[in-house]
């Protein structure tokens, strides 16, 4: 369990100890996601009462993990697939203003929470829709981020047709795939996916013992 008050000015401390070139408009941005996030828990449920308190080292910290592995230029796009309350893409749409977000969920009421918070932030990169991976037709992006939302194998499956083998845009840090952040012991499941990823532990980048086992997965289309 977090130490940490529970006060967006506390939060934010806790990711400038990593990060360090926020603009006044994006530290505002992070500082407003905890009252948003709690205001919207007591009506929706998208975070669990034990997390609420921990909001910036579970939840949006945990999502910025990609931002220190990965720099994504103007103009990428990138789908979050199974984005509950809003994670990883709503704190990556902050940290990365030029590139497109569409966040993506099978539960409709969570991506509601995911709107209304986006609209208070004032985030013009980020929009929703109420459907299922397998169900988007006709569209692409240059990268899939998912967390924790299902095995390797399965999200490799469901989104592998909706990644460009080559980005539309110069000057990403890595080719165009599928990145995931997961716990615990994966051999089996990596082995089971049939994929090879890059895989990164996240307690490398992080101090905090919430990152244990914490990986960042890495599939190249």
């Amino acid at each position: 369990m977090s130490t940490l008050p529970p006060n967006g000015s506390a939060g934010v401390a806790l990711i400038e100890k990593y990060f360090d070139e926020f603009t006044q408009l994006q530290r505002q941005q992070y500082e407003q996601l905890e009252p948003l996030y709690r205001e919207w828990n007591e009506k929706i449920n998208v975070i669990s009462r034990k997390d609420i308190d921990a909001l910036y080292e579970k939840h949006v910290l945990h999502s910025l993990s990609i931002a220190a592995n990965f720099s994504f230029a103007k103009g990428t796009s990138i789908l979050d697939l199974g984005t509950g309350g809003g994670f990883p893409g709503l704190p990556l749409a902050i940290y990365f203003p030029t590139v497109h977000f569409h966040l993506v969920d099978s539960i409709a009421k969570k991506l509601k929470v995911v709107q209304a918070i986006a609209d208070a932030l004032g985030l013009q990169n980020l929009t929703v829709q109420h459907t299922r991976a397998e169900e988007i037709k006709q569209r692409q992006f240059d990268y899939v981020v998912s967390r924790a939302v299902a095995p390797l194998g399965d999200l490799w499956r469901w989104s592998k047709h909706l990644i460009r083998t080559r980005s539309a845009v110069p000057g990403n840090s890595a080719p165009t795939g599928l990145i995931c952040l997961k716990g615990g012991d994966l051999a089996l499941e990596i082995q089971q996916s049939g994929t090879r990823p890059h895989m990164v532990d996240i307690h490398t980048m992080f101090a905090e013992e919430f990152f244990r086992e914490k990986y960042l997965l890495f599939v190249e289309r």
